[in-house]
């Protein structure tokens, strides 16, 4: 118990609540910046299992913001980079490293036997896939998001509100990272508050980080934190996102990408609409509609205007595959 001696000796951790986290069962996905500091921190607590996703190779511009990682790194999947760091760090805390990106279809599968989710992939199809997951499951569900200088990390499910609760629709915009720019230690900050409030919930400490939100913005210095335990439920459960292992014989799928942008789409039968077009396009009657996008986000924009026209069966893909 060395090792753990300068958080055992808090009272309200103590060996009992050490031993609560040997025995948390932690899911991670997303090993980019937010996890490069959010892992170390839960595997030097004394986490004893973290099930890590990311499909993502360390690449050299990842390096100023993900420093989990070093040039020896670059061209090696990121889980497995994460894997043999942490396991460096402290042996004690088992890493499964799965080397894919989460998907709704591999959801039930990475939520078994979970006791805590933590969203670091800051990617909103996720976000709303791991919490329409997470809420019916009981199981608490960390996320963060950073951009440039601001971000924000807030606890959810498990008894407080979902992040439908409190963002029941998809933007219909939003920069990342890759487009906008981003601080390394602004990532380093959020992913820091992420591991905080893990802890937390897994500790049992009061006051509970369920139904906390904190915004920081490092453009303005300060930092804003609200309550949203009161927040409600939408009234309808939005729109689901599936993944191309979920298609039907039947499903009408929707390719809102030009040739240009995405030359190979989701499946060969596919048709090719731009949001432009879908005021002029016809939708097929009893059949499903499936629209895909790279973010989900001109996917959720086209639902909802395929939804004032009357059409009840919508699902959406998020198709961010590089390629």
């Amino acid at each position: 118990m060395d090792r753990y001696q300068r958080q055992t000796m808090l009272p309200e951790i103590g060996e009992a609540g050490q031993q609560r986290l040997a025995s948390a069962r932690v899911l991670v996905v997303g090993a980019g910046g937010l996890g490069s500091t959010l892992l170390p921190l839960l595997a030097g607590a004394g986490v004893g299992f973290i099930r890590l996703y990311d499909g993502d190779v360390v690449e050299l511009h990842n390096l100023h913001r993900q420093t989990l990682f070093g040039m020896a790194d670059i061209g090696e999947a990121k889980v497995i980079c994460a894997q043999r760091a942490l396991a460096q760090r402290n042996p004690e805390c088992k890493v499964e490293a799965v080397p894919d990106a989460l998907s709704a279809s591999r959801l039930a599968d990475a939520l078994d036997g979970i006791d805590l989710v933590i969203d670091a992939a800051d990617n909103f199809a996720i976000t709303y896939q791991l919490s329409d997951s997470c809420f019916p499951r009981r199981v608490p569900l960390v996320c963060a998001s950073v951009l440039g200088r601001q971000g924000y990390v807030g606890s959810f499910c498990a008894g407080a509100p979902s992040y439908r609760a409190l963002f029941p629709q998809l933007p219909v915009a939003s920069a990342n990272c890759n487009t906008a720019g981003v601080m390394g230690p602004a990532v380093a900050t959020l992913g820091a508050l992420q591991a905080q409030m893990a802890l937390s919930i897994l500790l049992q400490l009061e006051l509970s980080p369920l139904g906390c939100m904190i915004n920081c913005d490092f453009v303005g210095w300060h930092m804003r934190q609200f309550r949203f335990e009161r927040a409600e439920e939408p009234e309808s459960p939005g729109f689901a996102f599936i993944d191309s292992h979920q298609l039907n014989d039947d499903d009408c799928i929707v390719e809102l990408r030009s040739v240009e942008e995405a030359p190979v789409s989701i499946a060969s039968r596919v048709e090719r609409v731009l949001p432009e077009q879908l005021v002029n396009w016809q939708p097929p009657i009893d059949r499903r509609i499936v629209l895909v996008c790279a973010s989900g986000l001109r996917a959720a924009q086209a639902a909802r205007a395929l939804e004032q026209r009357g059409v009840a069966k919508l699902a959406l893909v998020a198709d961010n595959r590089k390629r």
